[in-house]
């Protein structure tokens, strides 16, 4: 049997990265630290290159998820459509594009975020650093974070859920309760609106108890004229719902209505006034225009029809009696 000699290091005589080191090399400072020069270094660089790969996968699934190519996002099939009929090739397809595309973002960086923890666990584990100490006090931590910043949790989880529920995008008239407005950027923390005054708001995702959309599927233009009780209402309606009809059916308005003026006749009856009531189905978002425009086109008919308003303008307006003291 023969005996190593007195200057080899220990770790020699079993097998593994000192033997070979010590076998290759014949150094005995090499050998000895061949574990924390060369073994570790390759564990940390492989689980890295592992990440790397890893994240590179995961993004690339995402990113052909939603990518749509013609079609809609596959990463959307899933979920719930909210516009159906002829609107769904010509509306949808950019607006459920950048949902899907936000919602990937959104994947990414989770995605990242894990794997490069898990990663970062393993390269400790390989220092001999002891992680379940660095864990509890993360835990600690991250516990009295969460609880001072849970207004920030909760509007991060809220604006998730919007996005995947689709409640509103970028563009959509929306009213959500303390501000109403057109939605200029849709956050994970903040949505933006600003309102027909041009003011900016800021409503935090959390504080969002409701949502009225007027930009999805469709809109009804609903359009109310007043006349006086002496007018004759089965005229008034006759030539309103004509003239409706032929401005729906030309430019600028055949473009935003999606279906026929529909009459629905008396709505209000006042001591001064006959309420009418026309409704029209719209695009979204054209409501108002279509309303403004039906609006001045039946006041033009009426007054040409002689169908009297329930304040007539050429009406005297009595003096008051003089007051007795």
């Amino acid at each position: 049997m023969e005996l190593p000699l007195l200057t080899q290091p220990e770790c020699v005589s079993e097998p593994g990265w000192c033997n070979t080191i010590y076998g290759w090399t014949g150094n005995e400072w090499l050998a000895s630290y061949s574990d924390l020069i060369i073994a570790k270094p390759l564990h940390i660089a492989m689980i890295l290159i592992i990440a790397f790969i890893l994240r590179w996968l995961v993004h690339r699934t995402i990113t052909k998820l939603t990518q749509g190519n013609g079609k809609p996002p596959k990463l959307l099939n899933p979920l719930r459509e909210r516009r159906t009929d002829a609107l769904t090739a010509e509306l949808l397809s950019e607006r459920r594009l950048q949902r899907a595309r936000t919602i990937g973002s959104v994947l990414k960086s989770i995605a990242s975020l894990v794997i490069f923890g898990l990663a970062a666990i393993y390269v400790l584990q390989e220092l001999d650093i002891q992680v379940a100490p660095v864990l509890a006090s993360a835990g600690v931590l991250g516990v009295a974070v969460a609880f001072g910043a849970q207004n920030l949790v909760r509007d991060f989880l809220s604006g998730m859920f919007m996005l995947v529920e689709d409640q509103y995008g970028v563009g959509d008239v929306v009213d959500l309760g303390e501000a109403s407005g057109t939605v200029e950027a849709v956050g994970l923390r903040v949505t933006t609106l600003r309102d027909i005054n041009g003011t900016v708001w800021y409503v935090r995702n959390g504080e969002i108890l409701r949502v009225g959309n007027s930009s999805q599927g469709f809109a009804y233009a609903v359009v109310d004229f007043p006349i006086s009780h002496g007018s004759d209402v089965e005229k008034a309606i006759s030539v309103a719902t004509e003239v409706a009809t032929d401005a729906t059916s030309r430019e600028p308005l055949s473009k935003d209505v999606l279906d026929k003026p529909e009459m629905l006749g008396v709505d209000k009856i006042t001591p001064d006034t006959v309420t009418l009531r026309l409704t029209v189905k719209v695009r979204p978002g054209r409501q108002w225009s279509v309303q403004r425009r039906l609006r001045a086109d039946i006041k033009r008919a009426y007054d040409e029809k002689d169908i009297e308003p329930p304040y007539p303008y050429g009406r005297p307006i009595p003096p008051s009696s003089p007051v007795e003291l």
